[in-house]
């Protein structure tokens, strides 16, 4: 064998550089990210209830971090990044019953849940401000 090895002739694995970027390929991607998010999104969450258990001065000092717009800006994104990946599974869920494989189905799907994340997150802060009587 020529100083070849039987591995020399196999072929290279592809990676990403040689796929064409599809979308149901991004909204895996998207959905793997928005998972991991989540987990810092949480700690957010954890911070606040234990602001809330700490007293009056740290959960107003709390609050008064997710009141401003940055705060305002990351609780938006959290949202969004909660319903995604949950309308990600959803979706995930389809398949797992066998649904949703023809192609149509899945670019549909993969559309639904993303014009919906952003819906429902919109939804969901309209009705927020509508209860505290922001509007």
């Amino acid at each position: 064998m020529s100083g070849q090895s039987a591995s020399d002739n196999r072929p290279l694995s592809p990676h990403l550089q040689i796929y064409k970027p599809i979308l149901t390929m991004v909204m895996s991607i998207v959905h793997r990210i928005t998972g991991v998010a989540l987990y810092f999104g949480t700690l957010l969450l954890v911070w606040w209830l234990m602001a809330a258990a700490s007293g009056p001065a740290y959960f107003d000092y709390v609050n008064g971090f997710f009141a401003n717009w940055f705060g305002r800006l990351v609780l938006f994104g959290y949202t969004w990044t909660l319903l995604h990946h949950m309308l990600g599974g959803l979706r995930h869920f389809l398949w797992d019953v066998g649904k949703g494989f023809s192609e149509r189905s899945r670019n549909g799907l993969a559309k639904l849940s993303l014009a919906g994340s952003v819906l429902l997150t919109i939804l969901v802060w309209v009705i927020a401000y509508w209860a505290r009587g922001s509007f």
